[in-house]
C-alpha cells in the first residue's frame, strides 16, 4: 500500500482519496460536510486563507485536514 503525500491537491482529487467508492460530486460534499462538522477544522482552514470558491487545497490545508480527520 502506499503512503500519502502531503501536497498540493484539488479539492475532488483529495476528497476522492477520503470516498474512493462514490463519484467525485459526492466525495467532494461528502468532505465538505466532514471539514464543516469539524469546527476547529473549519476555523483553522479559515485563517489558513482558503477562498469558500478554492479548487485546492495547499500543501499546510492539506496536512491541517490530515491531521484532523487522519490520512485518507
Amino acid at each position: 500500500m502506499e503512503s500519502f503525500t502531503v501536497r498540493a491537491y484539488t479539492k475532488s482529487e483529495l476528497a476522492q482519496l477520503y470516498a474512493p467508492y462514490v463519484c467525485p460530486r459526492a466525495a467532494c460534499k461528502k468532505l465538505q460536510m466532514w471539514i464543516e462538522r469539524n469546527t476547529e477544522l473549519c476555523d483553522a482552514l479559515q485563517r489558513s486563507g482558503l477562498a469558500p470558491h478554492s479548487k485546492t487545497f495547499t500543501p499546510y490545508q492539506v496536512r491541517l485536514i490530515v491531521d484532523a480527520l487522519g490520512e485518507p
